[in-house]
C-alpha cells in the first residue's frame, strides 16, 4: 500500500525520535567508558651552569649622560673579565632600561637614571673562578646582585622530555591498574594535556646588602649540588 506523504513524513520523524532516543546517553555522556588519570615525575639533576648576576646602576641630568655613565661601567668590567680569559659570550644582558628619575615628595623629575642587568656564565665545574668574576664587577663599579646555578637550554630540553616521559609512564600505570581493578581493559589514548614542567634556577647566594669581601668568602665554599625537577601530565583513557 502506497503511503500519502503526509504519512511518509510522519513515519520520518517518529523514526528520527527513535534513534535520537537510542544514542542519546551516549551523546550527553561521551566519557562513561573513559578514565582520566594524573601522572607525576620527578627527576634529580646536576645544574651544568653558574651564572653571577651584576647590576649597574647609573644617574645623569640627561638619558644619555645617564646612559653613558653606565655604558662606561658595563664596558670596564667586559673588558677586565676578558683580560681574564673569559669569552665576550661568556658575559650575557638580561635587562636595559633608562627612565625618568622622580621625587616622589616634590613630584618632580631630578633627572634620569639607567639601569643594566647582566651575568657571567661559566660551567659549574668552573666556580673557583667565581672570585675573579666578583673582582672584576666590583673594581668596574658594578654591584653584585645574586649566584645562581642554572641548566643550560640543552640540559633544560633534556631533562624536560625525561621528566615528561616518565609522567606519561606514570600515568600509564596507574590508567592500567584502575582499569584492571574495575575488571576492565585499559583501551586507546583519547586525550593528553601537559602540566607544569618543574624547573626554576637555584639560587646559590644573595649578594644583596654586604660587602664584596664577604660575596668572595661565602662563593669559595659553594658547591652544586642535585637539585629535583618534575613534570605532570593528565591522560584520558577509553576502557573496555
Amino acid at each position: 500500500m502506497k503511503l500519502d506523504k503526509a504519512t511518509q513524513i510522519t513515519l520520518i520523524i517518529v523514526v528520527g525520535i527513535i534513534i535520537l532516543a537510542i544514542i542519546a546517553p551516549n551523546l550527553s555522556n561521551p566519557n562513561q567508558n573513559t578514565i582520566s588519570v594524573s601522572g607525576q615525575a620527578t627527576i634529580e639533576v646536576m645544574p651544568d651552569l653558574v651564572s653571577v648576576y651584576f647590576s649597574v646602576d647609573t644617574k645623569g641630568t640627561t638619558s644619555n649622560e645617564a646612559s653613558d655613565k653606565n655604558s662606561e661601567i658595563v664596558n670596564a668590567l667586559i673588558d677586565s673579565l676578558i683580560l681574564k680569559g673569559f669569552a665576550r659570550d661568556d658575559i650575557k644582558t638580561v635587562s636595559f632600561s633608562v627612565y625618568p628619575d622622580y621625587d616622589y615628595r616634590t613630584g618632580q623629575t631630578t633627572g634620569y637614571r639607567a639601569t643594566h642587568s647582566l651575568k657571567v656564565e661559566l660551567s659549574a665545574n668552573e666556580s673557583e673562578k667565581i672570585g675573579d668574576i666578583i673582582d672584576s664587577g666590583v673594581d668596574a663599579g658594578a654591584g653584585v646582585s645574586y649566584i645562581n646555578f642554572e641548566l643550560s637550554s640543552e640540559s633544560q630540553n633534556t631533562y624536560k622530555a625525561e621528566a615528561m616521559k616518565l609522567a606519561a609512564q606514570d600515568a600509564t600505570a596507574k590508567a592500567e591498574g584502575v582499569a584492571e581493578g574495575l575488571g576492565k581493559k585499559l583501551g586507546s589514548l583519547v586525550s593528553v594535556t601537559i602540566g607544569d614542567y618543574g624547573y626554576v634556577p637555584w639560587l646559590a647566594y644573595d649578594a644583596g646588602g654586604v660587602s664584596s669581601a664577604e660575596v668572595k668568602e661565602a662563593a669559595a665554599s659553594i658547591v652544586p649540588s642535585d637539585q629535583q625537577i618534575s613534570a605532570s601530565v593528565t591522560a584520558v583513557f577509553k576502557i573496555r
